[in-house]
């Protein structure tokens, strides 16, 4: 069974510092990406609109570049992630551990909490 990669906020950031061409994937609803975002692009792929988006998954994520997925707290996104490496074979996939929030509280204080 493959699983993703956890990933910390920190070492997140040192990634995109370094600007390593990440693919953010944010599975949060449009509200919670109203309240709260990474100032870096994101896909944004709201979970319960994944019938919208799902026919064109291979055009929204590129599958020979890295994938990191975010959400609230860490926990969709390990299930996407999971998903993105089982059901779609997706390889090379990281999980934002502790997810936008864990990203306000240990790098970047302006992003509120929620």
């Amino acid at each position: 069974m493959a699983t993703p990669t956890p990933l910390s906020a920190s070492e997140l950031k040192i990634r995109l510092d370094s600007g390593e061409a990440l693919q953010l994937v944010d599975v949060r609803e449009a509200m919670e990406l109203d309240l709260a975002r990474l100032s870096t692009p994101v896909i944004h792929l709201p979970l319960s609109e994944s019938e919208r988006w799902m026919g064109q998954l291979s055009e929204l994520i590129e599958r020979d570049r890295p994938v990191v997925v975010l959400c609230h707290a860490g926990i969709r996104s390990w299930q996407f992630a999971c998903w993105l490496m089982e059901a779609q074979g997706y390889e090379q996939v990281w999980n934002l551990q502790g997810g936008i929030d864990a990203w306000s509280v240990s790098v970047d204080p302006s992003v509120p909490r929620y």
